[in-house]
């Protein structure tokens, strides 16, 4: 019980952003209801097929913990594409798992619980690492290309131009705002 995240998940470094206490749980959950008893053979069980011996309440039980998972995820912010995908292995480690005998067996190597919090942080780490590789700064000047959008941000008292398409808007020069303060204005083009 002493693993830490990056100990039982291929991951080292979340965003600052990212509150590490949720995804330690969910990481803990998961490891609770998938692989949490080391068996003679190298084969890991968790709660899940134990829990799955019960024919309903256990499952239902199996179940309700799966989706505090889901939650937890919807908490960190995952996208709603995610949120489907986890609630589809959840129904599907229920559906397999209720079947019985060989449910248990499909509980044991399916590992719902586990694929989730994979998916929560492969989210999480790639909008983290996303954020970064979608503009490039080129130039002396900062100039800064993302899609159609150019930011142009030279020093002293010019102004900082931001030019989106056939459209250019303009923000304070340095000294009519306080430096910690950014501006960001934005406009729509209308058709004539």
């Amino acid at each position: 019980m002493t693993e830490s995240l990056a100990d039982r998940f291929e991951t080292t470094d979340l965003p600052e952003s990212v509150d590490e206490a949720a995804a330690d749980r969910l990481a803990t959950v998961a490891h609770l209801l998938d692989e949490c008893v080391r068996l003679p053979g190298g084969v890991s069980v968790g709660l899940d097929p134990i829990l799955g011996v019960v024919p309903v309440v256990g499952d239902a039980l199996s179940a309700g913990l799966s989706l505090y998972i889901v939650g937890e995820a919807a908490y960190l912010g995952v996208s709603y594409t995610t949120v489907v995908r986890m609630l589809g292995n959840v129904a599907v480690d229920v559906v397999g798992g209720s079947v019985p005998v060989v449910g248990i067996l499909f509980d044991t190597f399916w590992r719902a619980n586990r694929r989730n919090v994979e998916l929560v942080l492969d989210e999480l780490g790639v909008d983290a690492s996303a954020a970064p590789a979608e503009s490039e700064t080129t130039g002396e000047t900062g100039d800064t290309t993302a899609g159609d959008e150019t930011t142009n941000t030279t020093g002293g008292d010019e102004a900082m131009n931001t030019t989106t398409g056939d459209e250019t808007m303009g923000t304070a020069t340095d000294g009519e705002t306080d430096p910690d303060v950014v501006t960001i204005e934005v406009g729509t083009e209308t058709d004539n």
